[in-house]
């Protein structure tokens, strides 16, 4: 749960307080399970709507800004970031640009490892919104990480 609210949110501190508050409403809401769907699947049903939650409070709350020239300074003395600090922040930043039904979808299918149906089902929308979400989701991305691959000529698992 935290991985997904982390991707979702983009921001750790963020993440741990929807998973604490998913959690929690997944306890208090624990005699409402009917078990129509995998528990794993209620459980994020849960996340991602305390997600949003947590979006729709952070679009009411000031944004933060960057210095007015919009760049970040780092000096030699400064700290130093490995690759996948870097790639991660990177990743982090275009799904905060994506809409939030885009990334929800990719982020339940890419980091959650959810099936399309599951997705569907944690989200309320038919099948073929979850994939259409996606592919949109996913092509977004690889524009904004300048990835020069066709989104749509990857390879894809099985049970996508």
């Amino acid at each position: 749960m935290y991985a997904v609210c982390r991707r979702v949110l983009g921001h750790d501190a963020d993440a741990a307080d929807a998973t604490q508050d998913a959690l929690i409403a997944a306890v208090k809401g624990l005699p409402r399970f009917d078990g129509q769907a995998a528990f794993s699947t209620w459980m994020y049903r849960i996340a991602t709507n305390t997600c949003f939650d947590h979006l729709r409070r952070q679009r009411r709350r000031p944004a933060t800004t960057l210095p007015e020239d919009g760049t970040v300074d780092f000096t030699d003395d400064g700290p130093t970031f490995d690759m996948s600090l870097a790639d991660r922040l990177a990743i982090d930043a275009a799904l905060s640009s994506l809409p939030e039904d885009f990334r929800m979808a990719v982020v339940l299918r890419d980091v959650a490892d959810l099936d399309y149906a599951d997705i569907a089902i944690t989200l309320g929308v038919p099948i073929g919104t979850v994939r259409s979400r996606i592919a949109r989701g996913r092509a977004a991305l690889a524009k904004q990480l300048g990835n020069r691959i066709d989104p749509t000529q990857r390879p894809t698992s099985d049970h996508e």
